[in-house]
């Protein structure tokens, strides 16, 4: 069964990649804060309707495969609100699941603000996540999901809080991003991730500022004025500095993927000027070019090269400097 499409709200939401922490031992007393980036080419997309009762379904088995979170968050929304009306919840399309473009947390987001805009219900962003459980560490996905865009933000609170935004950034349009997927791996997440994040050494905190040196004296002046060479250099070099100290959860490698880290080492090599690394646990790699020619071209000479498992997918998209959409298609809805 499909929802009436007349009579639907329709939320997008972007995919993130995670480019690292700040400071994941909390050295001053805040742990995490982070630094992410939101991206197009990669979307959740979910429709709510009426119905006679309430229902979840899916479009395809990647969606498929997500349609029991999704009806644990939409009883979480459910008792928080109040509002237990019969919905019917389509999963039209969703993100790969842990893989480092935040999927678990877009879908969240997704449903909920699509439940929020359905009961006309003034909710923040933020406190929607509180509600679902998300953002306890970063804030990448939900900052990002309302604004786009580079993104830093603070860490939650220790009361709690979600992370709030340190600073928010348009990417320049001319940058593009080579994202190195494998569908033969996936990333740590739940209580896997918890265990491998306490089982960690803590970060030595000059390392630590180190990092935050490298974000606030290169990665944003650098996207903040177009100069790529300062960016490119402090992401790579703040990749670097978190691959080694998550490496024991990953099989002791600053890749989860081998064969990301393969494509990775001879980017390193032969296109110095990219900024390189792994979003969250991965499998995901990236690189970041100045160019959408640049970035083309390093995806045909990878393939020329050898390197391209046959578990990998190379794809060119841009920064996205929007967040969410959302799109009310009921009668009288404002624009109808």
């Amino acid at each position: 069964m499909h929802a009436d499409e007349s009579a639907t709200v329709t939320v997008r939401a972007p995919g993130r990649l995670h480019l690292g922490f700040l400071d994941p031992s909390g050295s001053l007393g805040q742990r995490f804060g982070s630094l992410g980036l939101v991206i197009n080419g990669f979307e959740t997309e979910v429709e709510l309707g009426d119905s006679s009762f309430t229902q979840v379904s899916a479009n395809g088995p990647a969606a498929q495969a997500d349609i029991e979170r999704a009806e644990a968050d939409l009883l979480l929304l459910q008792r928080h609100s109040g509002r237990h009306e019969p919905l019917h919840l389509r999963l039209v399309r969703v993100l790969p699941a842990h893989a480092g473009f935040g999927s678990g947390t877009q879908l969240a987001l997704a449903i909920a603000r699509a439940f929020a805009h359905w009961h006309g219900l003034d909710m923040s962003t933020a406190r929607l996540a509180q509600w679902l459980g998300r953002g306890q560490r970063s804030g990448i996905g939900v900052i990002g999901f309302d604004l786009g865009g580079l993104i830093v933000d603070g860490g939650p609170s220790a009361h709690g809080e979600p992370p709030v935004v340190l600073s928010r950034l348009a990417l320049p349009v001319e940058w593009r991003v080579l994202v190195v997927e494998d569908s033969a791996q996936q990333g740590l997440s739940g209580a896997a991730e918890r265990q491998a994040i306490g089982a960690l050494q803590p970060m030595p905190q000059s390392q630590a500022a180190d990092i935050c040196h490298q974000v606030l004296m290169r990665v944003l002046p650098g996207a903040a004025s177009a100069e790529f060479a300062p960016f490119a250099a402090g992401v790579t070099h703040i990749q670097r500095l978190l691959g080694a100290h998550f490496a024991p959860g990953q099989g002791g490698h600053a890749f989860t993927s081998a064969a990301v880290g393969r494509v990775m080492d001879w980017v390193g090599v032969h296109e110095p000027l990219a900024a390189l690394g792994q979003s969250s646990w991965g499998p995901t790699g990236f690189a970041i070019l100045p160019s959408l020619a640049r970035a083309e071209a390093l995806a045909g000479a990878l393939h020329v090269a050898g390197v391209v498992a046959p578990s990998l997918t190379l794809r060119v998209v841009s920064g996205r400097n929007s967040g969410a959409m959302l799109v009310d298609r009921r009668p009288g809805a404002p624009g109808r």
